[in-house]
């Protein structure tokens, strides 16, 4: 199985237990953008579903033209972000995603 995981802050424990798994291989691309495209790209090939992994804020606001485009042409995506702690939710925090 693939991810393209780009790591960021919110999402860094997801990307460290990446690194130490045999049965999923991270895929590293350059931008959020890129890996949900890629993403889709490797469901529209596989047939299996696509999964991306990216950080909170402007990590998750750079996947969403890609799952505009994957909705639109009813293609499956997975897609993770990372999130600020739960107590700081609300509170306007660096890169909280609302």
């Amino acid at each position: 199985t693939n991810v393209f995981a780009y790591p960021g802050g919110a999402s860094m424990e997801i990307h460290q237990a990446l690194t130490r798994s045999s049965s999923i291989r991270n895929v590293l691309p350059r931008h959020e953008q890129g890996g949900i495209f890629s993403a889709e790209g490797y469901a529209r090939a596989s047939g299996l579903p696509g999964v991306c992994i990216a950080t909170s804020g402007p990590g998750a606001t750079n996947l969403v033209s890609g799952l505009a485009d994957a909705l639109l042409d009813s293609i499956p995506i997975v897609a993770v972000t990372g999130q600020v702690t739960r107590r700081m939710i609300g509170t306007d925090a660096f890169q909280e995603t609302p």
